[in-house]
């Protein structure tokens, strides 16, 4: 009997030796060597810890595994750790099932957000995501902070009754460098995988880190071609974001691509009164305050707390007091750039960026004749608020306004309405 073992044992390595002729030296430490071979009644049983594993191995080298096993004259068997097989190697683990808890306490999730009509789009595609019938296989929603991106997936998860993984771009970058350093990365694989909607919030945060990047880019394409469904969110459009080369890019661009604009004066005034601020107040408030819904959500926790602690309702005099920090007492040249973007649905952030993309040219030039109608300001001043442009941009922009304005009835409108709102 010990002789048979031996004999087996050597089998095992010659085995393994001729595998490892056969394939890169790196796949075969990634993959083949936490494997456990034994023979059994002339067959190769090839087992693997998940089935994941079990699943990439028959695809990427089965037929390798097959003419190596017919050389040795085995047949070949690849499975997956059972309760009879106990495998002890580095990259054993605990298969990962996912099983999400559910806020049963709201159902309707999608009550909590509040759109306006610019984000109808995005919140009928969210909602047909939680429906759980959505023909596209990927949705990538961009927007600046606080335009709700986070409170859309919340809403998607707390709707839908389907297996969902969620997770934070700083969180994959996290486990998976803790499954690198555990050992664990087949959980790891695992649990990203058995899902029917993988969501990941701010995908920025992959950025700069490439092998968390190759990862992932490996985790979308196995999931569209399983047939589930992604969610991604970040600040900026596919072809905008930084930090990311052309083929991240056109991976992400290649689903549904969805912008959320910032909450506008209506929105800000129903998240106000919804949190249970007076009516008059919130008219104000939502008037003197930006687009921004954390902003928004740091005024509410203000009132709120104001009230409970000192136990008398929040006026208007209380609220100036109060937000002194956070209210626009009167509009400076900054302020109206800020608004017009708002009006325009585009950041201060690309305004006074170096992007040369026709519609920032475009919104950059009408801010600037607006600000030269309205204001008294100098051409370089208007250049310094609109990015630090030097008074040969301001005239050239001017002059092609002036050009365009005779002809273009909707630029003459565009310019009116940010006129009105510097004023």
């Amino acid at each position: 009997m010990q002789a048979i073992a031996t004999k087996q044992n050597m089998n095992i390595e010659s085995i393994r030796a001729a595998v490892a002729e056969k394939i890169d030296s790196a796949a075969f430490q990634t993959w083949i060597a936490p494997l456990q071979f034994t023979v059994c009644q002339n067959c190769l049983d090839v087992v693997a810890q998940n089935q994941f594993t079990a699943d990439y191995v028959k695809r990427e080298y089965g037929k390798t595994l097959e003419n190596i096993a017919a050389d040795f004259s085995l047949d070949i068997n690849i499975c997956v750790n059972g309760a009879n097989r106990v495998v002890n190697s580095a990259n054993d683990n605990v298969v990962c099932e996912f099983t999400p808890v559910k806020n049963t306490q709201n159902k309707n999730g999608f009550d909590k957000f509040i759109s306006c009509d610019e984000n109808m789009f995005a919140l009928a595609a969210c909602k047909k995501i939680a429906l759980s019938n959505a023909s596209f296989s990927q949705l990538f929603i961009y927007g600046n902070s606080g335009c709700g991106k986070s409170m859309l997936l919340d809403c998607i998860y707390n709707t839908s009754d389907k297996r969902i993984v969620k997770m934070s771009g700083g969180q994959f970058v996290m486990e998976f460098t803790r499954s690198l350093r555990d050992k664990t990365i087949f959980s790891f694989k695992d649990y990203c995988r058995k899902c029917d909607v993988f969501m990941m919030d701010d995908v920025c945060a992959l950025a700069g880190k490439r092998a968390t990047m190759d990862e992932f880019l490996q985790l979308l394409i196995d999931l569209k071609n399983a047939g589930k469904t992604v969610v991604l969110t970040a600040n900026a459009a596919p072809n905008a974001l930084t930090g990311f080369d052309r083929r991240v890019q056109s991976l992400f661009a290649s689903g549904l691509v969805i912008d959320v604009a910032q909450p506008n004066a209506y929105v800000r005034r129903a998240m106000l009164i919804r949190a249970g601020v007076k009516v008059d107040v919130a008219d104000e408030l939502s008037k003197r305050i930006s687009a921004d819904g954390h902003l928004v959500n740091g005024i509410i926790n203000k009132i709120k707390t104001y009230t409970e602690l000192m136990g008398e309702s929040v006026d208007m005099d209380v609220a100036s007091r109060l937000l002194g920090d956070v209210l626009a007492k009167s509009k400076t040249p900054i302020s109206m750039v800020k608004s017009m973007c708002e009006k325009m649905s585009i950041s201060y952030d690309e305004i006074c960026g170096n992007s040369r993309a026709r519609r920032l040219v475009r919104a950059r030039q009408i801010m600037m004749a607006a600000l030269k109608g309205a204001t008294n300001l100098s051409l370089t001043e208007i250049g310094n608020v609109c990015g630090g442009r030097d008074h040969a941009t301001v005239v050239y922009a001017l002059a092609q306004i002036e050009k365009q304005k005779t002809c273009d009835l909707v630029l003459n409108a565009e310019i009116d309405d940010m006129i009105k709102i510097c004023k």
